[in-house]
């Protein structure tokens, strides 16, 4: 199994490329923003064909760039129900206060046009989505956003690993996702580490949308917010 990462776009939100091997298809996690070089080079490099964009929610920084993706290599977007929305209009997750500072960061009078990819599928809970020999499991985990999910896939690497979550802003080494952003929700973000964390195993690697990896074990014994679930 082939598994490439690179951070892209002024919040250095991990865009990840898995695929069975050189040569294969792929999937391509949160392709956000200025995402299209490092994909290009990672496809390129390992002779790489995308065919799915995998959205672990719609905040512009994790899907800036599905469209371009899904349209340049023919490939559907995978994103929960209850953040489509937010493919053709990223800035209603956001307030106008920080649209205006992103355009001001960004050195934009306006932000660019989105719309919908032309193929558009669903990412429900419980929905398994193949890839050219590899499967995903979809975890509807909402709280940071209505329709966050998270994807799961079975790793058959030499590491005692039995799986990899691919967690966008769920779940940080040492940390969560924001609930105060619109759509969010406390309550919603404990329910969902409630259910779809602490029962899980330890040798799970977590692939989060920020910062560096890190596993459900370690994360059961030393995230703060976890261990208040579990006191």
């Amino acid at each position: 199994m082939l598994l490439t990462s690179f951070p892209a776009g002024p919040l250095q939100a991990n865009c990840y490329v898995i695929s069975r091997g050189p040569g294969a298809g792929c999937a391509l996690v949160d392709p956000g923003m200025d995402a299209m070089d490092g994909v290009h080079t990672v496809v390129s490099e390992q002779n790489l064909t995308p065919q799915a964009v995998l959205i672990t929610h719609g905040h512009f920084d994790h899907m800036w760039c599905a469209q371009d993706v899904a349209a340049e290599y023919g490939c559907p977007v995978w994103i929960h129900p209850d953040d489509r929305h937010l493919l053709a209009d990223p800035m209603a997750a956001i307030s106008g206060e920080s649209a205006a500072m992103l355009r001001a960061q960004l050195g934009m009078h306006d932000l660019p046009t989105f719309a919908e990819p032309a193929d558009v599928r669903d990412a429900v809970d419980g929905a398994t989505i193949e890839v050219d020999g590899l499967t995903f499991t979809v975890d509807h985990v909402p709280g940071h956003t209505p329709g966050t999910v998270v994807y799961r896939i079975p790793w058959d690497g030499p590491e005692e690993v039995s799986e990899l979550m691919f967690s966008g802003d769920f779940l940080f080494q040492g940390s969560i996702g924001r609930t105060d952003l619109t759509g969010g929700s406390h309550p919603q973000m404990e329910q969902s580490l409630r259910d779809r964390v602490l029962p899980l195993a330890d040798d799970i690697v977590v692939l989060p949308g920020h910062g560096p990896q890190t596993s459900i074990g370690r994360e059961r014994v030393t995230n703060p917010f976890l261990l208040e679930l579990s006191a």
